[in-house]
């Protein structure tokens, strides 16, 4: 294995190979205590640990995480890389004012109701609760940082169920990974997926956008959302809703169209999202026009980067032609041409 790589290429990729198993080892821990145990840290054991109050809330919730995600920092020396390399630039106290003061958290009020199969409502997130706030860091030796946020009180947040499940919520998470979309568009955008609206409302208060047409294909959700959230748009004459399926409309509907911008956001997260980012980004050759926006797309791209590892790897001749391979833009190219 790896006989066209010269030595000191072959360390770099056994590197690379074992910075892929600590990302997802790093990814499992957090994934575990996440799902399981995300409100186990309260406001009484970080008083505990910290009774004199000389450290900062992050460090101590640094070294609680470590703990309870099983990491033994004192006598194990992978352990301790994988606290400073990946967890201590994972965790951030968020602050509540920063979200509350958004213009949807201002302006756009979530009655709570319930409609056959679908609720709206508010849910919340305890103080010292942890979760996932924004994207992926992904590091120039593709060290992936899962990002985990937390607040020192309460925080309340817009959510709609299906089934008594989850459907979309407006948490930081959605706010910041939707937010480098929000800042670019312009002219007239088209967004493939409804949910509560976010991302339409925030980029119809910019004076630059045109126009909004959101592609959506369940009615019931559409009918909610111009029943209890289009009324509260300011510039809801931008909005134009259409009840399609979005690949269908993408495939057969947007050629033509001239849109400028385009933000897909149709999966729940990265882990049932890869292949429907994967047949979005083919339509792309169709609209050269438009600048294709994707939600969380640093996680899809992750999918594929460790899915092309092994050939990639076996393949190569230099480390910098697997580097390269592996970087995002090439991924993002690579994602239009796979059948």
């Amino acid at each position: 294995m790896y006989q066209q790589l010269r030595p000191e290429d072959v360390a770099k990729v056994r590197r690379l190979a074992e910075i892929r198993q600590r990302n997802n080892d790093t990814s499992w821990m957090l994934c575990e205590y996440l799902n399981n145990h995300p409100c186990f840290i309260t406001k009484e054991l970080m008083d505990s640990v910290n009774s004199g109050g000389v450290l900062s809330e992050e460090t101590v919730y640094f070294a609680l995480l470590t703990g309870l995600c099983g990491l033994d920092t004192e006598s194990n020396e992978r352990d301790r890389q994988l606290a400073n390399d990946y967890f201590r630039p994972a965790v951030k106290k968020l602050h509540i004012k920063s979200y509350v003061e958004n213009p949807y958290y201002r302006n756009i009020r979530i009655p709570e109701v319930k409609c056959g199969d679908w609720e709206l409502k508010y849910d919340k997130y305890s103080p010292y609760e942890a979760f996932i706030y924004n994207d992926l860091i992904v590091e120039p030796d593709f060290k992936e940082i899962p990002r985990v946020g937390f607040f020192n009180e309460e925080f309340r947040f817009p959510v709609v169920l299906e089934h008594d499940h989850e459907w979309m919520a407006i948490k930081p998470n959605e706010i910041e990974t939707m937010q480098p979309a929000v800042d670019a568009v312009e002219g007239k955008v088209v967004t493939f997926g409804l949910g509560l609206g976010y991302f339409s409302y925030m980029a119809s208060l910019k004076a630059k956008v045109q126009s909004i047409t959101i592609v959506e294909r369940n009615n019931e959700v559409i009918q909610h959302f111009k029943r209890y959230i289009l009324p509260q748009f300011q510039y809801r004459e931008k909005v134009e809703i259409i009840s399609f399926d979005a690949f269908e409309y993408a495939e057969k509907q947007m050629p033509g169209k001239d849109f400028d911008y385009a933000f897909v956001d149709l999966w729940h997260d990265a882990s049932d999202g890869l292949e429907m980012y994967l047949k979005m980004k083919k339509v792309e050759y169709f609209c050269p026009r438009t600048k294709f926006f994707y939600w969380i797309e640093d996680s899809l791209l992750s999918g594929l980067r460790w899915q092309i590892f092994d050939v990639v790897t076996k393949n190569a001749r230099s480390y910098n032609e697997i580097s390269n391979y592996l970087s995002a833009p090439f991924l993002r190219k690579l994602a239009a041409t796979i059948h």
